[in-house]
């Protein structure tokens, strides 16, 4: 075979420069077959007809969310809390501006006095540029941004979209404790997660524990947020360790954990005002 007849000369070439200490003699280096030789190691990009986003997001939906976490100084967590009740209840009921409060809460476990809120825009990125703009000429908004900036430490907040395989995050009664599970993956490997957990997620909604699955498109990129809400911790124990009983549960973890760059948890408590409760 010419294949390997190649693989052998090349063999025999490297053996001889070791022996003699020669280089390989450049006509040879630069030789067709050592390009064939050389792309057996070189990884062939298809061309792909699509953005990942719009693979693993919601077809019938245009809605974009947000998720705030804000890091609070501890001596005003309380009047925090207030001022941010007052402030998003008057948002998510004045049907003038396309969002919506979908779940605030106070971190339990994790990073302590902060606060983490999740809005959803209905319409996506036009709706969002509407509220911005609208909130630029609102007064009250205004004042009420400069009274919060006098109580946090710091602040950020990531642009997101829904995975299609997930729950749509409704409004639920109480008493819940939330957790969000935070998950940073190695660049490029976003659609291979969303396919393993679009498998999995079956095997989480037994005890109507999943909330809703979310991947970032603006801020720290390819991170996954998955929030999941139990009765209690004891609760939360139990679920989880049932879905290891379940098929195919243990080849998601599998195949998914070598995806993973870094990982985090919080245990959450909702906020009074919080449509998730």
């Amino acid at each position: 075979m010419p294949r390997t007849r190649c693989l052998l000369q090349l063999q025999r070439q490297l053996h001889r420069s070791y022996l003699c200490g020669r280089p390989l003699t450049r006509g040879f280096a630069e030789s067709s077959d050592v390009g064939w030789f050389r792309s057996f190691f070189v990884h062939k990009v298809d061309s792909r007809k699509d953005a990942h986003s719009n693979l693993l997001s919601k077809k019938e939906t245009s809605s974009l969310y947000k998720i705030q976490f804000h890091n609070v100084k501890p001596e005003c967590l309380d009047a925090y809390n207030s001022l941010e009740a007052e402030v998003q209840n008057q948002l998510h009921h004045d049907e003038s501006y396309p969002c919506e409060v979908i779940g605030s809460w106070n971190t339990w476990y994790g990073e302590q006095d902060q606060a983490v809120h999740l809005w959803r825009y209905s319409g996506g990125y036009p709706a969002l540029t509407e509220c911005l703009e609208k909130l630029k000429h609102n007064k009250e908004y205004t004042e009420f941004r400069k009274e919060r900036s006098k109580m946090l430490v710091s602040r950020r907040n990531q642009l997101l979209l829904e995975f299609s395989f997930w729950n749509d995050p409704v409004p639920r009664p109480g008493p819940n404790i939330y957790e969000l599970r935070s998950y940073n993956l190695k660049p490029g490997t976003m659609l291979e997660w969303g396919n393993n957990w679009a498998r999995a997620i079956s095997s989480r909604q037994e005890n109507n524990e999943a909330v809703g699955g979310f991947f970032t498109q603006i801020g720290d990129l390819y991170v996954v947020h998955h929030l999941w809400a139990y009765k209690d911790l004891q609760t939360r124990e139990e679920t989880r360790n049932a879905a290891w009983l379940k098929e195919g549960w243990e080849s998601v973890v599998y195949y998914t954990v070598p995806l993973i760059r870094s990982m985090d948890s919080r245990i959450m408590i909702p906020m009074k005002f919080s449509p998730l409760q």
